[in-house]
């Protein structure tokens, strides 16, 4: 595994880690690594399997947005908890669902169920998103904050690769059952590594300091950049691997091997912007640059109608969403204090995620009527422009 070094922990003094069979980034780099390897792959496969069960576009939509609807009602409260109580219980309990919900969508049929567990699951995913996110943000281990951030992105985009890549071999084989089993099997088998997790310090954090760090003109124009970006995740989550389908005719292995090297690049992409040490005039350009690659990328994907092609164009999306990965995650660790920070990136984070809905809720249908590759190139066209917007946005507030 391709972990930080053992660093030595700040807390006032540096302290030697060696006596620690495994050290806390290495254990959340683990656990990410397995939980998004099942939950991110089957947001990409199972519209397939959506399709087979007879739902149309708009119900694909619903049933993905009932997943990024889920943090509007998660993500404070677990970032509050975070801030003052408790991770090791929380991201436990997160896991434990996650499992057991992946397991039952196996024999799930109906469109109403469904909507159900992706709602049930959008929220344990959440729980685990923003306790992970503030337990790495509060750590104290002295390094450099590019690689912090590359290394903790890098190992939540080569889950999803390895899990689709495997994902094509399974559901050939067998089928989405066999698949959902394994991918639930691995999310419980991590459970025991959320021991000792909860080496921070927890603070009493009133209402009102969440309020001011949110509507911080900075801060809201800063959710405003990510909302434009995930307006294509729920154009991923719900019309990518159909699309491959029926232009290129890619299934199963195809269409795996197709999504997974894509996510290979992402991956690799997060973790080469670990490699560049901090500078933050350097990254404010280097995520303008990731967020015209990734929509550019995006949109031409969709144009051309050859796969290997295409497939050119998935990687340059993806080069451009692992950069914006590392970066945002790392200027998201810069817009809050630690004490504070679980609470205040939960709400900054629940506000996108209205992106990653309406993308699902307005492209979904406009996909399965007029054309799968009409969202690809309207999202794409929109995230070009979102650099543009960052140009002006980051030239005029520091961040």
């Amino acid at each position: 595994m391709f972990v930080p070094r053992r660093e030595k922990r700040y807390n006032g003094t540096l302290e030697d880690n060696d006596d620690q069979p495994m050290t806390l980034q290495t254990r959340i780099h683990a656990i990410n690594f397995v939980r998004k390897l099942s939950i991110t792959s089957i947001l990409f496969l199972l519209p397939l399997r959506f399709l087979a069960l007879g739902f149309d576009g708009w119900q694909i939509g619903a049933i993905v947005s009932m997943f990024a609807v889920a943090p509007l009602l998660a993500s404070f409260p677990t970032g509050w908890i975070n801030d003052r109580l408790s991770m090791a219980g929380v991201i436990r309990g997160g896991l434990l669902a996650q499992g057991i919900l992946l397991l039952g969508l196996a024999g799930i049929k109906s469109f109403p169920l469904m909507a159900a567990a992706f709602l049930l699951l959008g929220l344990a995913n959440n729980v685990l998103d923003v306790s992970f996110n503030s337990l790495y943000y509060k750590d104290e281990t002295a390094m450099d904050q590019n690689r912090k951030y590359g290394i903790y992105v890098f190992w939540i985009g080569l889950g999803p690769a390895v899990g689709i890549f495997a994902g094509g071999f399974l559901i050939r084989a067998a089928d989405f059952r066999l698949y959902l089993a394994v991918l639930a099997a691995a999310t419980l088998f991590v459970v025991a590594a959320v021991r000792r997790l909860d080496h921070v310090k927890f603070h009493r954090v009133s209402l009102r300091e969440y309020g001011r760090n949110i509507l911080r003109k900075k801060t809201l124009l800063f959710i405003l950049f990510v909302f434009i970006l995930a307006l294509h995740w729920g154009v991923e989550g719900t019309v990518f691997s159909p699309f491959l389908q029926r232009a290129f005719g890619l299934k199963d292995l195809g269409l795996s091997m197709f999504i997974s090297i894509g996510l290979f690049f992402l991956s690799f992409a997060a973790v080469l912007i670990g490699f560049l040490k901090f500078n933050l005039r350097a990254n404010k350009r280097l995520l303008l640059l990731a967020m015209f690659l990734s929509g550019a990328g995006f949109a031409l994907m969709a144009v051309v109608r050859n796969a290997a092609v295409s497939l050119i164009f998935n990687v340059v999306h993806q080069v451009g969403d692992g950069a914006l990965g590392a970066l945002l995650t790392l200027f998201t660790s810069r817009l809050f204090e630690k004490r504070s920070i679980g609470g205040s990136a939960g709400l900054a984070q629940s506000m996108p995620i209205l992106g990653q809905m309406a993308g699902a809720m307005i492209f979904s249908p406009l996909g399965y009527r007029f054309g799968l590759q009409y969202p690809f190139i309207i999202c794409g066209g929109l995230l070009a422009l979102n650099a543009l917007f960052g140009a002006v946005l980051f030239r005029r507030i520091e961040y």
